[in-house]
């Protein structure tokens, strides 16, 4: 069975990419990136922008948000800067919706959040709070909730697991319990103008994940970082059933390649309405595209 959406109709929006280049591969992703690439297979292979949209395109995906990434403190690297997004952002605008990040470690975190918005024009935020150490329910984050929240943009937050730095000793020092979507609950319960986005199905905490979504009407999520075949059936049942309106299509890109996606998506039996709601129309709404 071929991909979904054909590839003279490129609707689909994923919401969940990163850049292919050196940016984030190498010099972001440093020894925990090439941790999860040995362990899991893959390569850290850099590519263009070009051959990148030209491949989303062959899918049938028409847009992709494009994340930014600092979790300089945490980890020592440096960060995706968040000028380099919004100028990868205007050079392929017809393609990007770029997100920003914010390292909460950082004392400018508060300020750089706001010129993200107000200077570069860019459309949200990401977070990876185990890449970046912190938990987003501690009160001295507050701040940037409250500021982020009156930017009125969204933000994407990683839920679960993280398979950086995976079998290094230690972990490279990273802490999964970072990644448990119910830190984020306080979040949407706190501030209830907050658009969030919460990123991958959230193992091993996914029935947690499904409750905070069905219970914060400004809570969603994403599929992004695992192929439709493995992901939890609850999951996809809630996907088609009460959550149908909150869930997003995702790829977690350059990890995971929209074609083959979107062809095992294409084999778990969502109806065209279903598919229309998860691989463009609920994102939509929630990009206010």
């Amino acid at each position: 069975m071929g991909p979904t959406i054909p590839a003279d109709e490129p609707r689909a929006i994923d919401t969940h990419a990163h850049q292919p280049t050196s940016e984030f591969l190498h010099d972001a992703g440093g020894q925990m990136m090439k941790d999860a690439a040995d362990r899991f297979g893959a390569d850290l292979e850099t590519d263009t922008y070009e051959n990148m949209i030209e491949q989303y395109h062959e899918a049938g995906v028409g847009r992709a948000v494009l994340l930014g990434w600092d979790a300089e403190t945490n980890t020592g690297n440096p960060p995706v800067p968040n000028d380099y997004v919004a100028e990868v952002r205007d050079e392929y605008s017809d393609f990007f919706i770029g997100f920003g990040s914010v390292d909460p470690l950082k004392d400018d975190c508060v300020e750089e959040a706001t010129r993200c918005v107000e200077d570069l024009d860019l459309s949200g935020f990401k977070f990876q709070q185990i890449a970046q150490g912190f938990d987003p329910s501690a009160p001295e984050h507050e701040e940037l909730w409250a500021t982020i929240e009156d930017l009125d943009v969204p933000v994407v937050f990683h839920g679960g697991n993280s398979t950086l730095g995976a079998c290094s000793p230690g972990g490279r020092g990273l802490k999964i319990k970072y990644g448990n979507p119910m830190l984020i609950d306080d979040v949407a319960a706190n501030y209830p103008d907050l658009q969030i986005l919460i990123a991958h199905p959230a193992y091993p905490w996914e029935k947690e994940q499904l409750a905070i979504c069905q219970q914060k009407g400004n809570v969603y999520m994403d599929l992004s970082g695992w192929m439709p075949k493995y992901i939890d059936d609850q999951v996809l049942h809630y996907a088609k059933t009460l959550l149908s309106e909150k869930v997003m299509f995702g790829t977690d890109y350059p990890m995971l390649e929209p074609g083959r996606w979107l062809e095992q998506f294409a084999e778990l039996g969502f109806d065209e309405e279903l598919q229309r709601r998860i691989l463009w129309e609920n994102a939509e709404e929630f990009l206010e595209l």
